[in-house]
């Protein structure tokens, strides 16, 4: 059966070799930071289950004072040159776009219609984790797709997504390792924290004032830890259920929806949404790194506002 644990040991492996390459390129004046920050990265991958506790807070720690201290650099790597990137383009066209849709493809196919395959009396897939075993899995075959299609080795796929990884740098990891806050900042009671101090600050029978502190709270809590999947479950289970669904009788669904959008509007916002904000000025190469957040600014804002009102007016519809 194919569980989590086998994408695991693909990703550190990955890393692995990342960091072996980045350790050999002596064109990068940073390569022992560099290759141990992703080394230490394919170990929590590689064996992190079975390390003690201890040992993985200092895994941690140390990839945050590397990163901190500027030890990451970018080095040399193989690259075509202008021109037969420019032939290569226009011979492939739009098959060019084959790898990476089938990234998608293959994982809604694992996720749902292959879920439940069995094959000698075994699932093929582990049934609680199809998701990111499908996602890993069609990274593999999108990988293998794209050496075909290009006529080029698989290695040569690693070196230059190594290129990628050293552009990016330590922010390539923040969408994952902040992912991870919200559910435990749930279980460790954040959220019945907040619903307390917003509960004592807020009149209980204004509507208006309790749906500005959910919105404006999913936007700034997103701001702080960049991804509104880490604030969603802090916000609902301290503002949402308890002072909007439970307290005026909000409908759940449409509400939660909204309150999302809402944290979306804080996604534009920040510095911590790296993937959407700082990785793109990265790739490409913006003399303003914080560029992208000056330009969304004129649609985070008036879109928050639109929620607001959106907010206040559909989930009490159903009433």
């Amino acid at each position: 059966m194919i569980d989590l644990a086998t994408i695991y040991l693909l990703a550190g492996g990955y890393f692995a070799w990342i960091a072996w390459l980045s350790l050999r390129d002596r064109g990068n004046p940073r390569r022992h930071g560099t290759a141990l920050f992703w080394g230490l990265v394919a170990i929590a991958l590689l064996i992190g289950e079975r390390l003690p506790a201890a040992v993985m807070g200092a895994i941690v720690i140390a990839l945050a004072v590397i990163a901190g201290t500027g030890r990451l650099g970018r080095g040399q790597y193989r690259e075509s040159s202008p021109e037969t990137q420019t032939t290569e383009a226009s011979r492939l066209g739009n098959r060019l776009f084959l790898p990476a849709l089938l990234i998608p493809g293959i994982t809604l196919l694992v996720a749902l219609p292959l879920k439940d395959v069995s094959a000698f009396g075994q699932r093929l897939f582990d049934s609680h984790q199809t998701t990111l075993i499908g996602l890993g899995l069609a990274c593999v075959l999108a990988l293998i797709a794209a050496s075909l299609l290009t006529r080029q080795r698989p290695s040569e796929a690693i070196e230059q997504s190594r290129r990628l990884l050293d552009s990016i740098g330590w922010a390539a990891l923040l969408p994952l390792l902040l992912a991870t806050l919200g559910s435990v900042f749930s279980a460790s009671g954040v959220g019945d924290a907040v619903a307390a101090v917003v509960s004592s600050a807020l009149p209980g029978d204004n509507r208006l004032a309790a749906v500005l502190a959910y919105a404006l709270g999913m936007a700034a809590f997103t701001m702080i830890m960049g991804n509104a999947f880490a604030a969603f479950p802090v916000m609902t289970a301290g503002i949402g259920l308890p002072l909007l669904v439970v307290g005026h009788g909000a409908d759940a669904a449409s509400l939660a929806a909204i309150g999302m959008l809402s944290g979306y509007c804080g996604t534009l916002l920040t510095p911590m949404a790296a993937n959407f904000n700082l990785v793109p000025a990265a790739l490409l190469e913006l003399d303003d790194p914080h560029g992208v957040i000056r330009a969304q600014i004129g649609t985070a804002l008036p879109l928050l506002a639109c929620n607001i009102v959106l907010m206040y007016l559909i989930p009490f519809a159903w009433n």
